[in-house]
């Protein structure tokens, strides 16, 4: 009975370890992003530097939906995500939308709507009852078919996919006014 009760007590510690290690990676590369918008105007927030469609203010709402979805799978299954091969011209145009400011929105409302997201992921990732629940990935041309993802694996996923954004937000910014997050 005391070995059972260690081995539960040890994959508890273990289990709130990761949560907490989990957290903190998604904290650390969110701070990085949300660095990038510092002392900015609604119209540099939303101003291209490249010949790529991204600006600073797009980036942080894209990674708010793409976080926003992900932690929806986490807790409902594929029925949170679009089914991205069915997905019409119009789909894809209203999507474009998550990458630039749109007229009407600003660099306060967008970093509100991130932090909402961000609470409410932190909140799920700490009451999730275990971080092994898997799901199959949605229909998309990029998910194998048949695939799943755990928890873990999603939420390693956000962590991933904002620090990749935060790259380009940092590239954005560069070229915007040469300040830089590191270095």
């Amino acid at each position: 009975m005391t070995e059972t009760t260690h081995n539960t007590a040890a994959a508890t510690t273990a289990d709130a370890a990761e949560r907490t290690d989990l957290l903190e990676a998604l904290a650390k590369q969110r701070h990085f992003l949300r660095f990038t918008t510092r002392d900015l105007t609604d119209e540099q927030a939303g101003q291209r530097t490249t010949v790529s469609e991204l600006c600073l203010g797009g980036l942080i709402k894209h990674v708010t939906s793409v976080e926003r979805h992900w932690a929806e799978f986490i807790q409902h299954g594929p029925s949170a995500m679009p089914d991205f091969t069915a997905m019409t011209e119009k789909d894809w145009a209203e999507r474009a939308d998550e990458f630039r400011m749109l007229p009407g929105e600003t660099l306060a409302g967008v970093l509100a709507a991130y932090e909402e997201v961000a609470r409410e992921t932190d909140e799920l990732v700490t009451t999730l009852p275990d971080l092994n629940v898997t799901h199959p990935l949605p229909k998309a041309p990029w998910n194998e078919p048949g695939a799943r993802m755990s928890a873990r694996r999603v939420l390693m996923h956000i962590v991933a996919e904002t620090a990749q954004h935060s790259g380009h937000a940092d590239i954005i910014r560069e070229a915007l006014d040469g300040a830089k997050s590191m270095g």
